[in-house]
C-alpha cells in the first residue's frame, strides 16, 4: 500500500466526523490522488461516487483534508498548531456552509481540537511521507516548476455510458453516442455538438476541466459555454423539443445563449439557478468557496434560490445576483472582472489577497500557503494575461513585502524576516 492509502487511512480510522468507506475505495482514492489512476479504475470510482450524496460528501472530505494536510508540510514550525486548527474547522463544518460557519465561529472547541492535534503528529508524518514519495515518482517528468503546469491532469469528458474520454487540447477527436452515430467534433480547444434535437430521452455527457486549463464548449442549440480552470459541466448531447434546455455547473463558465423564446435556458449549481431565453452572462459556483454568484452581460436573466424555490431576482446587465445571510440580493457590479478570463486574463479590482489567492491556484494549477496574515488586509488592483506565477507574486510585492518559496508546484508565502 501506499504513504497516500496508509495517510487516508488513518484519517477514516481517527476522525469520528468522517464516513468510514471500503478499504477498496481508499485504494482508489489514493491512485486517484498520486495521478496514477486506470481508465478502468477511475469509472469504478465515478460509479460508487455517484451512488449516493454521502459517498460524494465523503469523496470530498477525503480530498479537501489531503490538500489542507499537505500544506502543512511546507508551514513554519509556528504556525503549524494554527494550520492544523484551520483543518479541524473545514472539516467539522459542511463544504456548502464553510463560508458562514468560519464567520460565526472562528474559535472551535479546544477539546476537538486537543484531540486532532494528538493524531496532527501521526499524519504529519504519514503526509511527509506520502508526498515526498510522490514527489520522488513523478520528479523525472516534472523537473521544473513551469514545465509541471503543462504536465497535469487532461480534460476528460465522460459519456453517457460511464466512459471517459480523454480530450487532446492539440488533437481532434469525434463524439459518438450509443449508436455509434457522431454527435460531435473536438478540434483543439473547442468541442462542438451537432445542430440536433432529441426526440424522446435526454442523454447527458460530462466534460470536467482541470486546474491550469480553460475549453470551450458549442452545445446542440448553438449556445457557446466557455469553462474555467477546475470546472465540470454536465449538459444534453441534445435537447428535446418542448422541454427547458438544462444545464448543470460546478465551477465558473461564461454562457452566451442561442435565443429560443419557447425554450428557455437552465443552468443549476449548488444553491442557484438562472433561466434566461438568449443572452451573455458568466455563472461561478466553485463548491470549495462555498458560494454562487451569477453576472449579467447583456439580455436578461431570472436567479433563484433552487433551494427554496420561493426566491427570485431579475437581473439587469451589469449587475450581479448573489447570497448574503441565505437571501437573494443584487448588486452593480464591474462585469469586466468577472469576466476577463475568458479571454485568458485576471482581472483585481479592489479584491483582497485572500480572494485572489485562491484564483491564482486554479489558473496556475498551484497550493498557495500564506503564513503571513497581515497580506490579508490588503486590497490589490491589477490585470495580468501572459504573465507567469512569479511575475504576479513579484507584482504583488510592490503592495506589501513578503518572502515566497516555490517547491513542486506548493507557494509558501512568510513574513520577511526584518519586520
Amino acid at each position: 500500500m501506499s504513504p497516500i492509502f496508509h495517510l487516508l487511512y488513518s484519517i477514516q480510522y481517527k476522525m469520528t466526523n468522517m464516513n468510514t468507506i471500503p478499504t477498496s475505495i481508499l485504494e482508489l482514492i489514493s491512485v486517484y490522488i498520486s495521478k496514477e489512476i486506470s481508465e478502468n479504475e477511475f469509472s469504478f470510482l465515478k460509479e460508487w461516487i455517484d451512488e449516493s450524496p454521502e459517498n460524494k460528501k465523503a469523496f470530498s472530505d477525503y480530498l479537501l483534508f489531503y490538500k489542507k494536510t499537505r500544506q502543512v508540510v511546507f508551514a513554519t514550525t509556528t504556525e503549524k498548531d494554527k494550520a492544523w486548527s484551520s483543518i479541524v474547522s473545514q472539516l467539522e463544518t459542511p463544504l456548502h456552509n464553510q463560508e458562514i460557519e468560519q464567520k460565526e465561529t472562528k474559535v472551535r472547541s479546544l477539546k476537538a481540537t486537543t484531540l486532532f492535534l494528538k493524531f496532527a503528529a501521526i499524519v504529519l508524518v504519514l503526509l511527509s511521507i506520502s508526498y515526498f514519495y510522490f514527489d520522488k515518482e513523478v520528479s523525472v517528468l516534472k523537473p521544473t516548476f513551469e514545465n509541471s503546469i503543462a504536465s497535469e491532469a487532461a480534460i476528460t469528458l465522460q459519456l453517457a455510458n460511464g466512459d471517459i474520454q480523454v480530450i487532446k487540447e492539440d488533437g481532434t477527436t469525434e463524439v459518438v453516442d450509443a449508436n455509434g452515430n457522431v454527435v460531435g467534433t473536438q478540434k483543439g480547444n473547442q468541442l462542438v455538438y451537432n445542430n440536433a434535437s432529441a426526440k424522446d430521452t435526454l442523454v447527458y455527457n460530462t466534460i470536467k476541466v482541470p486546474y491550469g486549463k480553460r475549453f470551450e464548449l458549442r452545445l446542440s442549440d448553438g449556445t457557446n459555454v466557455h469553462l474555467n480552470a477546475g470546472t465540470s459541466l454536465r449538459y444534453p448531447v441534445r435537447f428535446i423539443n418542448g422541454q427547458n434546455r438544462q444545464v448543470f455547473l460546478d465551477g465558473e463558465a461564461y454562457f452566451d445563449v442561442t435565443k429560443d423564446a419557447k425554450h428557455p435556458f437552465i443552468v443549476g449549481s449548488s444553491d442557484m439557478d438562472v433561466k434566461v431565453l438568449g443572452t451573455k452572462f458568466n455563472v461561478t459556483s466553485y463548491k470549495e468557496d462555498a458560494k454562487t454568484y451569477t453576472v449579467l452581460v447583456e439580455g436578461s436573466v431570472a436567479a433563484s434560490n433552487n433551494i427554496t424555490e420561493n426566491d427570485e431576482v431579475i437581473l439587469k446587465p451589469g449587475n450581479r445576483a448573489f447570497f448574503e445571510n441565505k437571501n437573494l440580493k443584487t448588486e452593480p457590479v464591474d462585469v469586466r472582472k468577472y469576466i476577463a478570463w475568458v479571454s485568458g486574463q485576471l482581472m483585481f479590482i479592489d479584491d483582497s489577497f485572500g480572494v485572489i489567492t485562491n484564483k491564482l491556484e486554479r489558473k496556475y494549477n498551484v497550493d498557495i500557503v500564506n503564513n503571513y496574515d497581515e497580506l490579508n488586509n490588503i486590497m490589490i488592483t491589477a490585470t495580468f494575461k501572459e504573465e507567469n506565477i512569479e511575475q504576479v507574486l513579484k507584482t504583488f510585492q510592490t503592495y506589501k513585502s513578503f518572502n515566497y518559496t516555490i517547491k513542486n508546484k506548493v507557494i509558501t508565502i512568510t513574513k520577511p524576516k526584518n519586520m
